[in-house]
């Protein structure tokens, strides 16, 4: 394969690795798996998912990674390490043994770092190179391999770099990724050496991984594939350590839209791009930024005045594309107004339909936007989106209502000395005519309010005694303008999964962290039954 030679560029997404080196950023095993299946859908050619025996979260994947229908899952590690053979290097089997469509390596291309971080001979680590892709070929995984520091390496002694590039090539790499590890490169050295190491090894497959340390990252990859590099290397909001990668989230359309070359994504997924945003932020708590390109808040807003009045007129005069084509929406002041195709193309995913011209559709967009005005947030929360929906087209059966509850918390010893922490919940939940009155322990007040729930409904509703809570996240929301302190509100998500490994997810709002559970909670229990096509129960 020679990628170089055609007008397609080839996205790398390494989200679920360096984005988890983002300060305050950390994945579970629930989130790798709906990130990676996102980005499989969303039609990311490779999607790095961690590194194989560096952490329990990561073993835990790739013990059973998800199967992803069009990406590349890929294991990123170091090669082997010096004075060791690759069959004698538990570390590196590790990742090359992982059960993944390729291999990403890293290795070292500077001089300075060889010798003062490694410590061995130059000759030493050139072998590393080859022998190690040569392992990960032999293994049958796709082999790359990360250039690190490549640019700083590349000033310093650019015959050396030059080398460890060859040493990956003859060892087999598919792709050779030069990385700008320290992110401080400007970017015209980015494209003078990408072109000098293209006309270096013209045969190879060069790929791109920027740092943002001196905010440079998007435009040193574009820099990078216009001097013939065709895989780019980032990560979804540009997550990352100290100032963070490459985002994609910009690089994506940039590419597409702006300078006109293809990649794996289909034209009617860029529709989609504010979501895949969204949602990423929604499973590390992490708050959107409003002024991000593309797909901030702010992006297409328009305050008062000139701009807002010729935008009003003509959106080209201060929009440089329009902003449904991205998912995004067009806004005056604080009036924001979501778009009717927005809330038709959710329907269609959820298999609703209806006319385009219902009335109803209005009243639903004004509820979707006070809702998210007031906290909620949808794009993660697929299900609790659907029954607002249903609800509002009377398409919800009456399944059941949460009245009133109670949660008590008791920290004790027991008779054997030991401290124990218990939560203890009450529920009375009406399904027909008839109150259910339970009570319920759990580690947690949320964990025992939904057993006091699921106790009362299991013996109407027996298929809710097989679902499970994977995730439960908790986010609490500033005030709004003129509101109290006490007035910030606080926003659960929650993920489910059923006996056939169906997942999926509803949000609450509430300033009581439990009333917010609870109504994530009841969210939850409906779509079950709803999905598996459950009548109300007849009391």
């Amino acid at each position: 394969m020679n990628a170089m030679s055609d007008n397609h560029i080839w996205l790398f997404d390494t989200t679920l690795r360096d984005g988890g080196q983002t300060r305050g950023v950390d994945f579970s095993v629930s989130d790798k798996i709906a990130i990676s299946q996102a980005l499989d859908e969303f039609g990311i050619d490779y999607v790095e998912a961690g590194w194989p025996g560096a952490n329990p979260t990561d073993d835990q994947f790739f013990e059973k990674p998800p199967i992803l229908k069009k990406s590349s899952l890929v294991a990123f590690g170091m090669t082997r390490r010096g004075g060791r053979s690759t069959e004698n290097d538990p570390g590196f089997n590790a990742i090359i043994n992982a059960k993944t469509d390729a291999t990403c390596l890293v290795g070292k291309t500077w001089d300075f770092h060889v010798n003062t971080a490694l410590n061995i001979s130059m000759d030493e680590n050139l072998k590393m190179i080859k022998e190690s892709l040569q392992a990960a070929s032999a293994r049958g995984r796709e082999p790359m391999f990360d250039c690190e520091h490549y640019f700083d390496g590349f000033k310093a002694n650019s015959d050396f770099a030059l080398e460890c590039v060859k040493a990956a090539f003859d060892g087999g790499a598919r792709w050779i990724i030069l990385c700008d590890t320290n992110g401080g490169t400007l970017t015209d050295d980015v494209f003078e050496i990408v072109s000098k190491t293209k006309s270096f090894l013209p045969q190879a497959n060069i790929g791109i991984h920027c740092h943002n340390d001196i905010g440079l990252a998007v435009a040193n990859s574009i820099a990078a594939i216009k001097a013939g590099a065709r895989q780019v290397q980032g990560t979804i909001n540009g997550l990352g350590e100290r100032c963070g990668n490459a985002d994609l989230i910009t690089l994506i359309p940039t590419l597409m839209m702006k300078l006109g070359y293809k990649t794996s994504i289909p034209e009617e997924k860029i529709s989609k791009l504010l979501s895949l945003s969204r949602m990423v932020d929604d499973r590390l708590n992490l708050v959107p930024n409003s002024h991000a390109p593309y797909v901030g808040s702010a992006a297409f807003a328009h305050k008062g005045g000139l701009h807002a009045s010729a935008a009003q007129k003509d959106p080209r005069t201060y929009e440089h594309i329009p902003p449904e084509t991205v998912g995004n929406e067009r806004s005056f002041v604080i009036s924001d107004q979501i778009g009717r195709s927005n809330v038709l193309a959710r329907f269609s995913e959820v298999g609703i339909e209806i006319p385009e011209d219902d009335i109803r559709i209005e009243r639903l967009i004004r509820d979707i936007k006070e809702k998210e005005y007031n906290g909620w947030s949808f794009d993660s929360a697929e299900a609790s989106f659907e029954l607002l929906a249903r609800k509002a087209l009377g398409q919800v059966p009456d399944y059941f209502t949460i009245g009133r509850f109670r949660v008590t918390d008791e920290r004790r010893f027991n008779a054997k000395g030991e401290l124990v922490v218990e939560s203890e919940a009450t529920a009375a939940i009406t399904i027909g005519s008839h109150t259910q009155y339970e009570v319920e322990y759990g580690n947690g007040p949320v964990h025992a309010i939904d057993k006091a729930i699921r106790k009362a409904l299991i013996q109407f509703y027996p298929s809710l005694g097989n679902i499970d809570l994977i995730d439960f996240k908790v986010r609490i929301l500033e005030p709004h303008e003129g509101q109290k302190g006490t007035g910030a509100v606080t926003r659960v998500l929650i993920e489910f999964k059923d006996e056939h490994d169906l997942i999926w997810r509803t949000v609450g709002v509430s300033t009581n962290i439990i009333d917010a559970s609870v109504m994530a909670l009841s969210d939850g229990m409906v779509w079950k039954l709803m999905n598996d096509g459950a009548n109300h129960a007849s009391i």
